[in-house]
């Protein structure tokens, strides 16, 4: 993973939630922990890594503090630890 999305992944687990992260910078960040992307018609973009899933409103440019939120607990249920697994 390159410093970009390293750099990405901490910003979704600090302190304030951060509220302009890109939703391609995010899609190709999950693409690089091993996710499976899809796009359903809806307009919604799903991730499956390890069992788990999430959807994401893929129409909007930047992810919305709700989607941060599911995101979060996404990439921690699949037993992603940035600090341990990704350090900066």
């Amino acid at each position: 993973m390159n410093h970009r999305h390293r750099k990405l992944l901490h910003a979704l687990f600090s302190h304030p939630m951060p509220a302009n992260l890109d939703r391609h910078d995010v899609e190709t960040m999950l693409s690089e922990i091993g996710a499976e992307i899809d796009r359903t018609n809806h307009g919604h973009l799903i991730a499956s890594h390890a069992g788990h899933s999430v959807s994401l409103h893929a129409s909007e440019r930047d992810l919305s503090k709700d989607d941060v939120n599911h995101l979060k607990k996404f990439i921690g249920a699949c037993g992603i630890d940035p600090a341990r697994d990704y350090p900066l």
